[in-house]
């Protein structure tokens, strides 16, 4: 299914994520957490249906922080998905089944900048009840606040081996989320 980025598609976006989505308290995901972002992996989407990114991420966590459910990750400033982050106030966290591990893939290796992912992967973004853009093959998505932002600074790494990780020193943001709503797919409609 293709969406037009009118406003008849945006309609048509949102109620296709509210009738196939139930919204459930953060407290009600029951996925181990290490494998939920490590091996499962997760895309992080900031924009609307008329200007978005999403990419593939593995690091970054589920808690709570300031007495409020939040989500973390991390985004180098190379990526093209940093500057949806930056320019928006909100993002999302969307999560899938195996079946979708190609399209996860792609996410990763290819960028925004001239890839259009959607078509590429096959993956239907969608409209949440802010704007928030997410996915309607998703499983659960998380849909966050910005709360904080911090740069990843090289001389605050404790242990030297992590400063591998960055050989173009192109060191992460990490931003912190308050997760404002939970959506889990319905029994029938999971894949």
């Amino acid at each position: 299914m293709s969406i037009a980025l009118t406003s008849p598609g945006v309609f048509l976006a949102f109620r296709m994520t509210k009738s196939t989505f139930r919204a459930v308290p953060p407290t009600a995901i029951r996925d181990n957490v290490f494998k939920l972002i490590d091996s499962d992996w997760m895309l992080i989407t900031a924009g609307t249906l008329k200007g978005w990114n999403t990419m593939t991420a593995s690091w970054g966590g589920l808690g709570i922080l300031w007495n409020k459910p939040v989500a973390f990750c991390f985004v180098r400033p190379t990526r093209h998905t940093f500057g949806f982050m930056e320019k928006n106030d909100r993002f999302t966290l969307s999560f899938f089944t195996e079946r979708y591990r190609a399209a996860l893939n792609l996410c990763g290796t290819k960028s925004g900048r001239d890839t259009d992912k959607a078509r590429a992967t096959g993956l239907t973004p969608v409209a949440g009840r802010r704007g928030f853009t997410s996915f309607a093959q998703a499983r659960m998505v998380l849909e966050c606040r910005k709360l904080y932002f911090q740069d990843l600074n090289p001389k605050a790494f404790l242990d030297s081996a992590i400063i591998k990780n960055y050989p173009k020193r192109d060191f992460h943001r990490m931003y912190i989320g308050e997760i404002t709503r939970c959506l889990v797919k319905k029994e029938k409609e999971s894949e």
